[in-house]
Order: C-alpha cells, then structure tokens, then sequence
C-alpha cells in the first residue's frame, strides 16, 4: 500500500476523534460557541456580499448604458437675482461688523 494513502487514512480518523472531543467538552461546559450570536454586529456571508455586488454592478451598468436624456430643464438663478442674493449677503454682513464696533 502506498505510505501516503495510510498517512491521510490516518489523519482523517484522527480528525473525526478531534472533533467528537471538541463536541464533548462543548456539551460538558455548556458553552454552544457554533451558535450564531443573538446579540452585536449582524455579519454578512461572502456569497451574499458577492451576490448584491453583482447586482448593484448590473443595475449601475444598465443605467449608465442607456443614453436617456431628461428634457426637464434645470432651474437657474437669472442675473438678476444672483445679484439681489449678493446685496442681501453684503448688507447682512455689513450689519454684522457695524455691531461688532
């Protein structure tokens, strides 16, 4: 027989006391530590991180694809009220320093 085949025969029995030993001493302590925890961070599986990565990298690549351009108008300020915006802010500020004095 090949000395290789026992070796690994040999690690899996070994594997298969170890952890029926861990499983009794989990039993005697009553420590359950395979038990998810009920209470701190939720944690995500790697396969469903994967999974919503995939999806966002879809949707994102599905709206960037389309060339829809919205015909609604963008609202700007007119000069004229960019420059009523101005005059109030310098009035404001000139209240301001004038207190200060």
């Amino acid at each position: 027989m090949n000395i290789v085949t026992l070796l690994k025969a040999e690690r899996d029995k070994v594997a298969r006391q170890l952890s029926g030993l861990n499983a009794a001493i989990q039993a005697l302590s009553g420590s359950n530590t395979t038990q998810r925890r009920t209470h701190g961070r939720w944690h995500m599986s790697a396969a469903a991180k994967a999974k919503i990565s995939a999806s966002k990298k879809a949707w994102w690549a599905k709206r960037k694809g389309s060339k829809a351009v919205s015909i609604a108008r963008k609202p700007r300020i007119s000069a004229a009220g960019l420059a009523r915006i101005r005059a109030a802010a310098r009035a404001r500020w000139a209240k301001v320093r004038a207190a200060k004095k």
